[in-house]
């Protein structure tokens, strides 16, 4: 049963006038509008929204809330008149609503991660890591955050998550591949290089990615690319090891010495989900008189794999959904470089999504509604 509201003056028998309670914005082209009905003598057989300025934009329904929907002026404050009709008549106008202001596009913040470099296999570079770009905090080298995505509300937009690059194996030879792309809307950041590795039918060079793969003996390590990662290190010349692969923070170790051990570069802190979490290092490069390189650790905190010695101490892969780049390995040609981690895409806004598809992890931090993507799919607001 309705809540009585208000007597109010209406025409002779009329209802009288409703009690209009939030306006509330759904979506660009939708509002909706609670109230309380009126005490009227016949049953009310329908209320009817009105707004204003725009006299066009009106709806009738039996039960609140009443859901107004048309094609509101974008950024322009709207309010909401209610009367009430029975048999009898129509009621006078209820006061007006509160004022909203529908908007046409949403501001988005991002965490873009493309897939890691995979590592090359006998005396393999490590892989750099995926390029890193964001508009909350710091970008991949260190650089400036980006600007905000300014999107269409109502408009599906496709997210890409990007897979890391597959490890080296000198026997087939089978040569260490860049991760992939990982994309939304405007943004694209590169996969990262892959490393170097000597090849039984010819050298892999080490590649250039979002942060580049280290380089194998004396090859040099490969270029990052601008805003979103580092280039990868130099490989040793007389004891055959790999140079680390770069990282969103910081450039991949050379092998020259014990003091300089190849590992990753370091990766970066982000805390748009509500925690700070490191992503995006590089992959360690093979070596051949450590169970893993101190230096290592730094890398591998990021997501960024370590490298190995032997069949024993093997190297490990990049951490999945950091973009971290794979570790190198140094023994002999039966043991493969490994693979790059995938990447990740997250995105912050005050406004919660109306659809997604893909299965993002959602969660909230203060205001912000977040949605994680660990694999492809897409989003409206």
């Amino acid at each position: 049963m309705p809540i009585l509201g208000s007597q109010g003056s209406g025409a002779k028998g009329a209802p009288g006038a409703p009690v209009v309670g939030t306006a509330t914005v759904t979506n660009s082209t939708t509002v909706s509008l609670t109230f309380t009905a009126p005490s009227s003598k016949l049953p009310i057989t329908s209320y009817t929204a009105t707004s204003s300025p725009s006299i066009a934009l009106t709806t009738s329904g039996t039960t609140s809330p009443l859901t107004v929907t048309g094609t509101f002026a974008s950024s322009t404050a709207y309010t909401f008149t209610i009367t009430a009709t029975n048999a009898n008549g129509t009621s006078s106008t209820s006061s007006a609503s509160n004022s909203v202001t529908p908007l046409s596009t949403v501001t988005v913040d991002f965490l873009v991660i493309a897939g890691g470099g995979g590592a090359g296999g006998n005396k393999g570079g490590g892989g750099g890591a995926g390029g890193y770009r964001t508009s909350a905090g710091t970008s991949g080298r260190n650089s400036s955050a980006e600007a905000s995505l300014s999107l269409t509300r109502n408009v599906s937009y496709s997210v890409t998550v990007g897979a890391g690059g597959g490890g080296g194996l000198t026997t087939t030879p089978t040569f260490p591949t860049n991760g992939s792309n990982s994309t939304f809307s405007t943004i694209t950041s590169t996969g990262g290089g892959s490393g170097g590795q000597e090849g039984g039918e010819g050298d892999k060079v080490a590649q250039v990615g979002g942060s580049g793969g280290g380089g194998w003996w004396f090859r040099t390590g490969a270029a990052g690319t601008a805003n979103q990662g580092y280039a990868g290190g130099v490989g040793h010349e007389s004891s055959d090891r790999g140079g680390g692969g770069g990282g969103a923070g910081e450039a991949g170790e050379n092998y020259y010495s014990d003091t300089e051990d190849g590992r990753g570069g370091s990766g970066i802190a982000s805390s748009i989900t509500g925690s700070s979490i490191l992503r995006g290092g590089g992959g360690g490069g093979g070596r051949s008189n450590m169970v893993h390189g101190l230096g290592d650790l730094k890398g591998f905190l990021a997501g960024g794999g370590r490298g190995g010695r032997s069949v024993s101490v093997p190297g490990t892969d990049g951490t999945a959904n950091t973009g971290g780049g794979g570790g190198g390995e140094y023994t002999g040609p039966s043991l493969p470089g490994k693979n790059g981690g995938s990447g990740v895409v997250i995105l912050r806004a005050l406004q919660a999504a109306t659809a997604t598809t893909g299965s993002p992890t959602y969660t909230t931090s203060g205001s912000y509604h977040i949605y994680q993507f660990n694999g492809n799919g897409s989003i409206t607001y």
